[in-house]
């Protein structure tokens, strides 16, 4: 169970808590976190040549033959084929992670595919409700196409109040796992926090995924920062084929609740994933890196690591089980250079 102030104590604070730290935005350090944005001085804040992608087409997905699938759709929106049924996560097609679309990180890439092009989908996976994450247009826009929503404690609130019906929402608690149709979801801890407001703060529950299919598992971070909890998921539910890795808005000034790169890759090993994918990078500003450097970052710390990096380019299919080789799409075409070297003994796992 997560750990909950509605379940531990008093019932009128209704707030949820991490299980290691207790996180707040102290004066003190907004007060850092502002001056940093102030004096921030970054050389490619956004890209200055398009970014790679790949156009998903309606028959490419119509096929439902083969091994189980990814697709990178951005930030932290992938489209799983899993046993031949489609699962979708932190679903966000909308130019902005804003509440408004005049306003707020804009989208550095087209979409790989219209949401007319979409496919039945099985589930849609949500980690928590902040913009970037649980985007209201766009879970309106697919909800004919979707079977269940699942979500953790209380943000399927906010789907109901959008107008979703009651019977295709599953909320669920740490540790809890909701199965259907093959696939089995179980909600993992994660260290965040929530809200989509001023006065909303930790209303609603944060969490990873644990996603299992016949024949595949998936790991898939949702936001956090790196903790003990990690390896207690590697234990319970792992070891996972491929893990969908936090690796992107992070800074040392809130490194409690958004993962440093070398972070990523040890939640990695941690819960004993085979494959790597760094999701959370490449969509949207959200912080004070250069786009690119979570991305150069995870990299080198995956080679020091032993680690099996994959980063196909937005829109590529990638195995779950045996993924092919990637390059580094970010570098440009020019740069892009040799193929990332497959790791013949992969730590995590082992």
């Amino acid at each position: 169970m997560s750990v909950s102030l509605l379940n531990a104590c008093a019932p009128a604070a209704h707030k949820f808590q991490n299980s290691e730290i207790d996180y707040r935005n102290e004066p003190a350090n907004m007060w850092q976190i502002l001056k940093a944005y102030w004096r921030a001085e970054r050389a490619a804040p956004v890209p200055k040549a398009p970014i790679p992608v790949r156009t998903i087409s309606a028959a490419e997905l119509a096929n439902l033959d083969g091994p189980d699938l990814v697709y990178r759709l951005g930030h932290s929106s992938v489209l799983l084929r899993l046993d031949g049924k489609y699962v979708l996560t932190d679903p966000v097609f909308s130019e902005r992670a804003s509440p408004v679309q005049w306003a707020g990180p804009k989208r550095f890439h087209g979409l790989p595919l219209e949401l007319a092009s979409l496919p039945e989908i099985e589930a849609v996976v949500i980690s928590h409700d902040h913009y970037d994450h649980l985007d209201r247009a766009t879970l309106l826009a697919l909800d004919q196409k979707v079977a269940r929503f699942i979500t953790p404690l209380k943000v399927g609130d906010h789907l109901r109040r959008w107008g979703i019906a009651e019977d295709k929402i599953t909320e669920l608690d740490w540790w809890q796992s909701y199965a259907d149709a093959g696939l089995t979801f179980t909600a993992t801890p994660a260290q965040h926090f929530s809200g989509r407001g001023l006065s909303d703060r930790d209303e609603t529950l944060w969490a990873g995924w644990a996603i299992a299919s016949a024949d595949t598992r998936i790991f898939f971070s949702g936001d956090t920062g790196y903790f003990g909890g990690f390896r207690e998921i590697g234990e319970r539910l792992g070891p996972f084929d491929l893990t969908l890795i936090e690796t992107g808005a992070y800074n040392t000034l809130w490194s409690q609740i958004h993962m440093l790169p070398e972070q990523s890759v040890q939640a990695h090993i941690d819960v004993r994933g085979k494959a790597m994918l760094p999701i959370h990078n490449s969509t949207f500003d959200l912080a004070l890196h250069d786009w690119f450097e979570p991305l150069e970052r995870v990299s080198k710390a995956a080679r020091e690591n032993g680690v099996q990096l994959v980063t196909p380019v937005i829109g590529a299919p990638l195995a779950v089980k045996g993924p092919a080789l990637t390059h580094y799409w970010w570098r440009g075409e020019e740069n892009a250079g040799d193929a990332i070297a497959p790791v013949a003994e992969v730590q995590a796992g082992n």
